[in-house]
């Protein structure tokens, strides 16, 4: 946790005060602190607004008393290069350790940037800002202001994405390295990243990207214990102030993500189509359905949940030889998992109706899994 900053005005210009200053910002570096957090440190340090411009011309402005102010148009250009511009307010003369603070601001945002993999703009955006910007709630002034605060354009096609709560800075790099835009902005909202972009999409092209770079990063092989990765919702373009309802699709699409191993781990809410209306089923409801119910009982021993999970994969990937491929087995053990599951379940795969049955009874399943875990956090 960060602690207050000493003031310039209470050092002086001998190298004990450089020295002091220095080390304030290496001790700011060392806690791994956002953008926001070291620009607001700065102001706070140097008792006069201190604002900074990304290259993508995102730019953010604390005043004297740490308290986030819009930035005047003509405080400082934008840069032409891949460094931040960094500048301080103020009022007369300034103070001799003006450029020391912004030597070191710059270094911070400097290694903040080779940390993140993000040089554009703030890594992780002011979270209350953000959750003006996609409440359905605040007046339209009020998100007008947060937009403009956060460096966003109001008329620029605006998405939103939803990824699980797995290690959110990991997580935002992930998806940011794939995003075919530069203005992004993400803050962890209770249990879920939200990642605010700007730009134009594809959205078919973006959930399958981002599905392939999720599951390279954390394939899903059965009874290892490894983690999962993320999933992932991805809302309908509209413009800023839609946001809210990117969101909140997002969130939708989320619960259609897996939790499990095998399910689609990138799931976008346009191409969800008629299975949509499963996310209005209640809960409880489907985790009392006698399909789902037998089907958790299964997995409840290691055994079973290796039938499920095997069933699972072969739903995805179509046949018994490429099931055995992805899952590192012999076809003939990924043959015994599947006949032993239909025999409890009473299904036969071969026919038509039942497959069909069995898609529909993994894929709610999925939902009630997804929406337990969302719900711990209050998303839905």
């Amino acid at each position: 946790m960060t602690t207050g900053p000493v003031l310039l005005s209470e050092l002086g210009t001998d190298p004990a005060s450089v020295l002091r200053l220095i080390a304030q910002f290496d001790a700011l570096e060392e806690q791994e602190v956002n953008a926001d957090t070291a620009v607001r440190f700065a102001a706070l340090s140097a008792g006069c607004p201190v604002g900074v411009r990304w290259p993508g011309g995102a730019a953010v402005r604390y005043d004297a008393s740490g308290r986030l102010d819009p930035v005047d148009d003509g405080a400082a250009a934008a840069s032409d290069g891949h460094e931040p511009i960094v500048w301080v307010e103020r009022d007369g003369s300034g103070h001799p350790l003006d450029q020391v603070l912004l030597d070191r601001l710059r270094h911070v945002l400097g290694r903040l940037a080779q940390r993140t993999g993000v040089s554009g703009a703030p890594y992780l955006g002011d979270p209350a800002l953000l959750e003006v910007v996609l409440s359905g709630k605040e007046h339209r002034e009020d998100r007008a202001r947060a937009i403009r605060l956060l460096g966003l354009d109001e008329t620029r096609p605006t998405c939103v994405l939803a990824a699980s709560g797995h290690s959110p800075p990991e997580t935002v790099r992930l998806i940011t390295g794939e995003l075919p835009v530069q203005v992004v902005r993400s803050a962890v909202i209770g249990n879920a990243t939200a990642i605010v972009c700007q730009g134009s999409f594809d959205m078919r092209e973006l959930s399958d990207r981002l599905e392939r770079v999720v599951v390279g990063q954390f394939p899903a092989v059965v009874n290892t214990g490894t983690a999962s990765g993320p999933w992932v919702g991805i809302g309908s373009v509209g413009n800023a102030f839609g946001a809210s309802t990117s969101w909140r699709e997002a969130l939708r699409a989320l619960r259609f993500a897996s939790s499990t191993g095998f399910g689609r781990r990138v799931v976008a809410y346009e191409r969800l189509s008629s299975l949509e209306l499963l996310a209005d089923l209640p809960v409880d409801r489907v985790r009392r359905n006698r399909d789902v119910a037998r089907i958790d009982e299964i997995a409840s021993s290691p055994a079973g949940d290796l039938d499920v999970q095997t069933t699972e994969a072969f739903f995805v990937y179509g046949s018994l030889r490429r099931t055995a491929a992805e899952l590192h087995v012999h076809h003939s053990t990924v043959a015994a998992r599947l006949a032993r599951l239909q025999t409890r379940m009473g299904w036969d795969f071969e026919d038509p109706v039942d497959r069909f049955l069995a898609t529909l009874v993994l894929i709610v399943r999925r939902i009630a899994l997804s929406s337990a875990e969302l719900a711990e956090a209050n998303l839905l």
